[in-house]
């Protein structure tokens, strides 16, 4: 196999230089080019057509955002961010316009992190390999504008306990989809939506609050114990985990520390088996995009207790990995394109029935 050729992208010779030589470690990766700035960056890409861009997005003369746009505009590539702790916002900003996931950094310069990153950019070359390059682009179009301070304070949570609750696990390519989903979510709905999406500590309060901004569900990072409530919207923190667990006052969900056999924090596994335990045929599982196969014993675990299991498919994942093994099970009742999906998800929490399937794939 060709080596993964990479175009490095950044305003600091010093992180630039830094990239490259950490890029340049890893086996089968060759460094094709470094760029400063977005302007530079756009004439190397195009000229260069290299496999993986790795962005800064604050630069000089055309920043990270607009170079994004006009990437996938004219010849879309997989990007990773480079980005540090400060700018969450600016990273979800990102993902929305084509950036395919980030890297996290504790400040602006690379300097004695070395170790730290070199491991994330290991990990990302691996997922480039599985990576469906239309989906990538179909990813990068533009998603829906926040609410009203009118239409927020009409869909607050509302008392007693959901009719439903559905239980989201995803990774690489999530943050978008996630957005199509709690964008669509229906006014008055009677369920109650819990995700456990791969991302580093402190990005995901940012994340749950851009979700907020979009949904007409009270979206909001998951702390303590949480009674659910229909309406609601619970993200797990970074480097956590969420269990669902019985209450004097109905199920809550609790973050609770990662245990050794926790493979990832979150843990789809981990959230999927405890909504199978309290909630039976009450749980809606879905696993969208990712790569690896977290949460394919939870779906196993929730189909064995009556509730029912939908995936997203090929067609529209920008990884397969945890859709195909999650469907490798046998457990799974719907494998549905992410428009279908999140059009049955919200037909789910109006309802709060499991009965009225879309003509989509079936599993």
């Amino acid at each position: 196999m060709r080596p993964l050729r990479v175009l490095v992208v950044d305003d600091s010779a010093m992180n630039r230089r830094t990239l490259a030589d950490l890029l340049a470690q890893l086996t089968g990766v060759t460094v094709v080019g470094v760029a400063g700035d977005g302007d530079q960056a756009l004439r190397l890409a195009i000229a260069l057509a290299p496999d993986l861009i790795t962005l800064d997005l604050e630069m000089p003369r055309m920043d990270g955002f607009t170079f994004l746009r006009l990437l996938m505009a004219s010849r879309p590539t997989p990007v990773i961010v480079v980005s540090s702790h400060s700018a969450k916002e600016n990273v979800f900003r990102a993902l929305e316009l084509g950036a395919i996931d980030f890297i996290a950094k504790p400040d602006a310069s690379l300097t004695g992190q070395a170790s730290g990153v070199r491991e994330q950019l290991e990990h990302m070359v691996a997922i480039v390999g599985q990576l469906s390059p239309a989906n990538v682009h179909a990813r990068s179009l533009p998603t829906t504008e926040p609410l009203s301070a009118d239409a927020r304070e009409k869909t607050s949570a509302a008392a007693g306990q959901p009719s439903r609750v559905i239980v989201i696990g995803s990774s690489t390519g999530g943050p978008t989809a996630l957005l199509d989903v709690f964008a669509r979510l229906p006014r008055d709905g009677n369920a109650c939506v819990i995700v456990a999406q791969h991302m580093p500590e402190r990005f995901t309060k940012a994340f749950a609050e851009r979700l907020d901004r979009i949904s007409p569900f009270d979206v909001r990072e998951a702390e303590g114990t949480v009674v659910l409530r229909p309406g609601q919207g619970l993200v797990c923190p970074g480097g956590k985990c969420l269990e669902i667990e019985n209450s004097p006052d109905g199920a809550r969900v609790r973050v609770v520390d990662a245990a050794p056999t926790d493979r990832h924090a979150p843990s789809v596994d981990r959230l999927f088996r405890s909504a199978a335990a309290v909630l039976g045929t009450r749980v809606l599982g879905v696993v969208l995009t990712g790569m690896g196969d977290d949460g394919s014993a939870g779906v196993v675990a929730i189909k064995k207790a009556g509730g029912h299991v939908i995936v997203e498919s090929e067609e529209t994942a920008v990884i397969y990995g945890m859709p195909r093994s999650a469907k490798q099970t046998g457990s799974v009742d719907e494998t549905l394109p992410l428009p279908q999906l999140v059009e049955q998800i919200g037909r789910i929490a109006l309802e709060g029935r499991l009965d009225a399937r879309l003509d989509g794939k079936k599993a």
